[in-house]
């Protein structure tokens, strides 16, 4: 079957609400910081209350990512949750502008729309507090099979594998994929989520995954080791391409028992960390669904990395195609 899309991942639909802190409002909010934590609406409306000025924008790590594998001149789908709401709409929007294909429906009943609210400190880490909505209310039965089949690679979100029915949804996507001739990747997304289902995902990744992205402190995690060699090690052993992020330090990308490391872009100013490693993903990706070498995935996902870290918001402010003709890639 011809591949209609690049890319088609599977996600949390969010829009997110973007606004600068110091370490003492932190502190002062019980919040960890560089964290994800999920919270409930009443808490959604007292942190909002307290947050300085903000920016909002679609956001959601996966579909961050196909926003990027866009920017770059690729074809992507998302399937993810909204509510018919005005921040539902708000989303819907967005993706269209940006040339993906999003057709999964709305929710009529329930929950509203997914929002994060996302307190950056000087140093530019982001600490999320996230209201997951209607993102909970993915069920398999959004996993369009016309999708998965067409896609040359199917993304899968670490933060959706907490419902029950998100993995049902991420198993379905697998078995669609495979099926098809396709490679499914995904994202362990936080060390908090792999803390809380390392058995779940560890079976998951060494029986349905072919791509697994993660950073330091994820790998790390997810073997319950310090040893981040180690961790590299392991993680390569069940699957067929691993491709660790570290900060500043770059990436390691290991394959058929070849290790490739990538040097981190320079920026002149990290402004917003939220968004670095969707768009990581994004560059690589986008870098194996044009055929190219492992090492030149690695530079086009730090390059997009190296975009986003520059300016808030967790995507694409210039066109990532443009941006990757400049820097010869």
């Amino acid at each position: 079957m011809t591949a209609l899309y690049d890319v088609a991942a599977i996600g949390n639909a969010i829009v997110d609400v973007i606004a600068q802190c110091d370490d003492a409002f932190l502190e002062r909010e019980g919040l960890v910081k560089g964290s994800m934590a999920l919270i409930d609406p009443a808490r959604a409306s007292s942190l909002y209350d307290v947050m300085a000025a903000a920016i909002e924008a679609s956001g959601g790590s996966a579909a961050n990512t196909v926003a990027g594998v866009a920017s770059f001149g690729g074809k992507a789908a998302f399937i993810g949750k909204v509510a018919d709401d005005q921040l539902g709409n708000v989303f819907r929007h967005d993706m269209k502008a940006i040339g993906c294909a999003f057709t999964t429906p709305p929710l009529a009943d329930g929950p509203a729309t997914a929002q994060s609210l996302i307190n950056v400190t000087p140093d530019a880490q982001r600490t999320m507090s996230t209201y997951l909505g209607a993102c909970v209310e993915l069920t398999s039965a959004d996993v369009d099979p016309a999708i998965i089949e067409a896609a040359r690679y199917s993304y899968l979100e670490g933060y959706l594998f907490d419902p029950p029915e998100a993995r049902r949804a991420f198993a379905k996507a697998a078995g669609l994929a495979h099926g098809s001739g396709r490679q499914i990747a995904i994202t362990l997304s936080d060390s908090f989520v792999v803390e809380r289902h390392r058995s779940a995902l560890l079976g998951f990744v060494e029986t349905q995954c072919d791509i697994v992205f993660a950073n330091a402190s994820e790998v790390c995690a997810l073997f319950e080791t310090d040893d981040f060699d180690a961790a590299v090690k392991a993680l390569a052993e069940k699957v067929t391409i691993a491709a660790v992020t570290r900060s500043e330090h770059g990436s390691v990308v290991v394959a058929g028992g070849q290790v490739h490391e990538i040097s981190a872009y320079p920026v002149k100013n990290v402004v917003d960390t939220t968004g670095a490693g969707d768009q990581y993903a994004a560059g690589f990706l986008y870098g194996l669904s044009q055929g190219r070498p492992l090492p030149v995935c690695g530079q086009l996902g730090s390059l997009a990395a190296a975009e986003v870290i520059a300016h808030y918001g967790p995507r694409p402010q210039v066109s990532l195609r443009d941006l990757a003709t400049q820097n010869g890639l």
